[in-house]
C-alpha cells in the first residue's frame, strides 16, 4: 500500500520538475532574444553581400550600424527597463565559438605570404605590444594619480595595460583585399592574431606574478613568464599539428570512413586549444599554430573527399 502511495507523489514531483526546467531552457524571452539576434545575423550577412562592391560601406560597417539600431529601438521599446534581452556568456564565447574562429584564422592562412613576412609581423604583433603595454600602463598610473584614484595597486595597472593593449583588426581587414594587397594584408592578419595572443600571455604572466614585493627580478621574472607561455603554446599547437599528421597517415582512416578523418582533425585541433586552457596557456596561440600545421601536413594526407569537407 505505501508503495502504490508514494508512487503518484514521485511522479508529480518528477513532472515538476521537468516542466520546471523545460520552461527554464525554452523560456520565452530567451525565444525572443535568439530570434532577434539571428534575424540580425541574416539581415547583416544579406546587407553585407548587396554592399560587396560598394566603396565607401561593407559588412563590419553594416553590422555596427545594425546594433546600434538594434539596440535603440530595444531601448526605447522596454522603455529603459530590462533591456538586455540576450545576454553574452564568456564561456560560450571562449570554449565553443572563438576555437573555431582561431582554427579557421589558421588553417586558411596563406602561409607562404604569412612566414615571408614572419619577422615583420613579430616585431608588430609581440615588440609592439610590448611598446603599447608599457605605455598604456604607465598612462594609466600618471591618469589615475592625478584624479585621486589610490586604490589600484602596481598589478591592476599592468592589467589595464595589457588588457587595452589588445588591438582588433577585423575592420582593417574588411576594407584590404587580399589578392590585390598581399603583404599589407598579411602583415595586418598576422598581426592581429599575434597581438591578441601576447595581450592575453602578458595578461596571464601579470596576474600569475606576485608583485607585494617588487625588486629587480620583478621585471626578469615577467618577461621570462611571457617568454615561457608564449613558446610553449606554439610548441604545443605545433606537436598537437604533427601528432594528428601522423596518426592519419599512419591508420589509414580514409580507407574505411571519410567521416572519421574530419572527424579526428576537427577533435584533435580542439583538443589542443582545450588542452592549453588546461595547463593555462594561450590557447588562441595554439589552436592558431596547429591549423597551420595541419593545413600543411594533415591536410595532405587526408582523402580527396575529405580534403574536400575540410576545405
Amino acid at each position: 500500500m505505501a508503495s502504490h502511495e508514494t508512487m503518484p507523489h514521485m511522479l508529480s514531483i518528477l513532472q515538476e520538475k521537468l516542466s520546471s526546467s523545460s520552461s527554464s531552457f525554452l523560456d520565452t524571452s530567451t525565444v525572443i532574444a535568439l530570434c532577434v539576434f539571428f534575424a540580425l545575423l541574416c539581415v547583416c550577412i544579406i546587407i553585407g553581400h548587396l554592399l560587396e562592391e560598394h566603396r565607401w560601406a561593407n559588412e563590419s560597417t553594416t553590422a555596427l550600424l545594425l546594433g546600434l539600431c538594434a539596440g535603440a529601438v530595444v531601448l526605447l521599446v522596454s522603455k529603459g527597463h530590462s533591456s538586455r534581452i540576450l545576454v553574452f556568456d564568456e564561456d560560450l564565447f571562449f570554449l565553443y565559438l572563438l576555437p573555431p574562429i582561431i582554427f579557421n584564422a589558421g588553417f586558411q592562412v596563406k602561409k607562404k605570404q604569412f612566414f615571408k613576412n614572419f619577422t615583420v609581423i613579430l616585431l608588430f604583433g609581440i615588440f609592439g605590444t610590448m611598446i603599447s603595454f608599457c605605455l598604456i600602463s604607465l598612462g594609466v598610473f600618471g591618469i589615475f594619480k592625478r584624479i585621486g584614484v589610490t586604490t589600484l595597486n602596481v598589478q591592476d595597472y599592468l592589467a589595464i595595460g595589457a588588457i587595452f593593449s589588445a588591438t582588433d583588426s577585423v575592420c582593417t581587414l574588411q576594407v584590404l583585399n587580399q589578392d590585390e594587397t598581399p603583404f599589407l594584408y598579411s602583415v595586418v592578419f598576422g598581426e592581429g592574431v599575434v597581438n591578441d595572443a601576447t595581450s592575453i600571455v602578458l595578461f596571464n604572466s601579470v596576474l600569475s606574478i606576485d608583485f607585494s614585493n617588487i625588486d629587480a627580478t620583478t621585471a626578469l621574472k615577467l618577461f621570462g613568464t611571457f617568454l615561457y607561455l608564449f613558446f610553449t603554446s606554439t610548441a604545443l599547437g605545433i606537436g598537437v599539428g604533427l601528432l594528428s599528421a601522423f596518426i592519419i597517415k599512419t591508420l589509414c582512416f580514409g580507407r574505411h570512413s571519410t567521416d572519421r578523418e574530419v572527424a579526428l582533425m576537427m577533435l584533435m585541433a580542439y583538443l589542443s586549444y582545450m588542452l592549453a586552457e588546461l595547463l593555462s596557456l594561450s590557447g588562441i596561440l595554439t589552436v592558431f599554430f596547429c591549423g597551420i600545421v595541419m593545413s600543411h601536413y594533415t591536410w595532405h594526407n587526408v582523402t580527396e573527399s575529405s580534403r574536400i569537407t575540410t576545405k
